[in-house]
């Protein structure tokens, strides 16, 4: 556990939890709407199977060695949400420090419980509360990509590692690998999404369920059926929602909710995530070539 470099500006208490809270209202590089919806989001959706937990995670961390992490390491978690990825690390790492700007910490406080080699602070990526060069390893999976100034939250990531040490993010890619009618597809889903967005909490809950039920349910069991028979294997990569063939149908109603309830979003493609990370100086970029799209390492020099 490391030390504060800042004096917390409250205490967030809820039932027997106490987390200390570094955020201010005078933060810039924040959407405050965004925060809010993905705070009631991991309300809703705030324990996941340990089993499905290390199946997704294997597919995030796929970069990652031991040369990245190990039991020496010191992790910092931005924009933990429910804390999937910290308890998926959690016994591969000496600690992990997680940060969440919403009232999603509370959710992780409550899953990560039994883990005593993380501590859960409430706090945005514009004012991390650690000294510079503190960190060994920091990822953030899905979270950058919805902040007004995704840049400049890379370079605040960068500030926090130590020399040598490995950078791990998650963005949605702008479907740069995909072809026409899939591209097609997303756009059409980008305009519901931009009405769905703005309904009332529970409103939007229910229609991200809907779409759950109608669209991914269906897409998940085709896809799962057609992966069956090795011919088509390398068809189901190709079409739409066919990455849900390996989840859970409760990741599926969490995912619909993230991706249509969410007020900013944003995508990037593989040249553009490559070009932001060399700006802020990091070097030893490397891109996985497998689903989720695109998750890359890189390393400060």
């Amino acid at each position: 556990m490391l030390s504060y470099s800042v004096k917390a500006t409250k205490i967030l208490k809820e039932n027997e939890n106490s987390i200390s809270s570094f955020l201010s209202p005078q933060e810039n590089n924040i959407d405050w709407k965004t925060v809010h919806s993905f705070g009631k989001e991991w309300q809703k959706f705030d324990s996941f199977n340990e089993e499905e937990v290390k199946r997704i995670g294997n597919d995030y961390f796929d970069l990652v060695d031991h040369t990245m992490v190990n039991r020496q390491t010191v992790a910092l978690d931005v924009g933990c949400g429910s804390g999937r990825w910290a308890r998926y690390l959690a016994d591969q790492v000496n600690f992990i420090e997680a940060i969440d700007p919403s009232q999603a910490v509370f959710s992780a406080s409550k899953f990560l419980k039994d883990k005593t080699n993380i501590r859960i602070s409430h706090a945005g990526v514009d004012n991390i509360p650690f000294e510079n060069e503190s960190f060994d390893f920091i990822y953030s999976l899905g979270v950058l990509h919805h902040l007004p100034d995704t840049p400049r939250a890379i370079g605040k990531c960068k500030d926090k590692l130590k020399s040598k040490g490995w950078f791990l993010m998650y963005l949605y890619y702008a479907l740069d690998n995909r072809g026409f009618l899939y591209t097609l597809l997303f756009h059409v889903s980008t305009f519901f999404r931009k009405i769905i967005s703005r309904l009332p909490q529970g409103a939007k809950q229910f229609v991200c369920d809907l779409i759950a039920v109608t669209f991914y349910l269906p897409s998940a069991l085709i896809s799962r059926g057609l992966y069956s028979v090795a011919l088509f294997r390398k068809f189901v990569d190709r079409l739409p929602l066919s990455y849900y063939r390996k989840t859970s149908f409760h990741v599926m109603r969490n995912d619909a909710l993230d991706r249509f309830g969410t007020p900013l979003e944003k995508r990037f493609s593989r040249e553009e995530i490559e070009t932001m990370l060399k700006q802020n100086g990091f070097v030893n970029i490397r891109f996985s070539n497998n689903p989720p799209y695109w998750h890359v390492v890189a390393q400060r020099p």
